[in-house]
């Protein structure tokens, strides 16, 4: 459950869920050489500005702290037809020096992709119901700014029939190396409760190979990363295999009400997870800007620690 503000919408734990032709692929989507496909080093990249000032994501490639994908967000469809990164327009002039360095990570082997959704509700309800005027504004964005891939994190209620049609024309438009992920809650890979309606087990045996992995949100009282147990669950209900199951966590206690982990407990448990599984799908992180150990002075330190735990 991400959010603008940084804060968790605690309501929406009261709202769990049950259980063409091909065009060319944008100019960031090639597959990456050096972007793993296994142990990732995700990292959300929603603030983009804090107190007004750019918070630029490439010192994580400057400092070689083997981020594999930085995921900036949020996209929403709005119901006036406009599309929005957070409060502005992706094509607003604020974000040139933003695309710019996203670009120069990418030369460098680092997929981005564009975080779709969020707490903020309506676009997938959008997508669902009126596929025809919302997805081509979604894949404007795509085009227009070289995303390598998407991330789908659907907080609000949408039909399995929904997701799954939208999966399948990403592809279909943007190739079967395009990455498309999902950020459910941790409870949603083991049969429990979800906050986007359709069942995770059932995406999972109907799209298993059009979903590279999922961002998993092992926080915010969905899920822990203080041990592996959270985590040995989900492998353990057996639809998801662990080469696919990103261990999402918060990167800043301030990020979230409940779930952090301090970085000596996390870096522990990652390792753990490295050893156990050989295919571990990797982590995740929310997110970048105030990431620990280096806070806001030099948050890529979280993406290195991370590297260093999987080795």
């Amino acid at each position: 459950m991400r959010i603008r503000s940084l804060f968790r919408t605690f309501a929406l734990v009261a709202a769990v869920g049950l259980g063409a032709p091909l065009a060319a692929a944008p100019a960031g989507a090639a597959p990456h050489a050096a972007a793993a496909a296994s142990k990732r080093v995700v990292v959300y990249y929603q603030t983009q500005f804090n107190g007004g000032a750019y918070v630029s994501p490439r010192a994580m490639t400057d400092n070689n702290t083997g981020v594999t994908d930085v995921v900036v967000g949020a996209i929403h469809l709005n119901g006036d037809g406009s599309v929005a990164l957070n409060d502005d327009s992706p094509d607003s002039a604020r974000f040139d020096q933003m695309w710019s360095d996203l670009a120069a990570m990418q030369a460098k082997g680092v997929r981005v992709e564009g975080m779709v959704g969020g707490a903020a509700q309506g676009s997938f309800q959008r997508l669902d119901s009126d596929f025809g005027t919302y997805y081509p504004r979604l894949k404007n964005v795509i085009t227009t700014h070289h995303l390598d891939g998407v991330d789908l994190d659907v907080e609000e209620s949408m039909s399995l029939g929904g997701v799954e049609r939208l999966i399948d024309q990403l592809h279909t438009d943007f190739g079967a190396g395009f990455t498309v992920t999902l950020a459910p809650v941790a409870t949603a890979l083991n049969g429990g409760g979800n906050l986007s309606g359709f069942s995770y087990d059932a995406l999972y045996r109907d799209r298993a190979s059009s979903i590279s992995w999922f961002n998993t949100q092992f926080y915010c009282g969905w899920g822990s990363l203080s041990s592996t147990s959270g985590y040995d669950g989900i492998i353990q209900h057996g639809v998801v295999p662990a080469s696919k199951v990103v261990a999402g966590t918060l990167t800043n206690a301030a990020n979230c009400g409940s779930g952090y982990v301090p970085m000596d407990t996390l870096t522990a448990t990652v390792s753990s997870l490295a050893g156990k599984y050989s295919g571990f799908g990797g982590v995740a992180g929310w997110e970048y800007f105030n990431s620990d150990p280096g806070g806001t002075a030099a948050p890529w330190q979280w993406a290195a620690k991370m590297s260093a735990a999987m080795r």
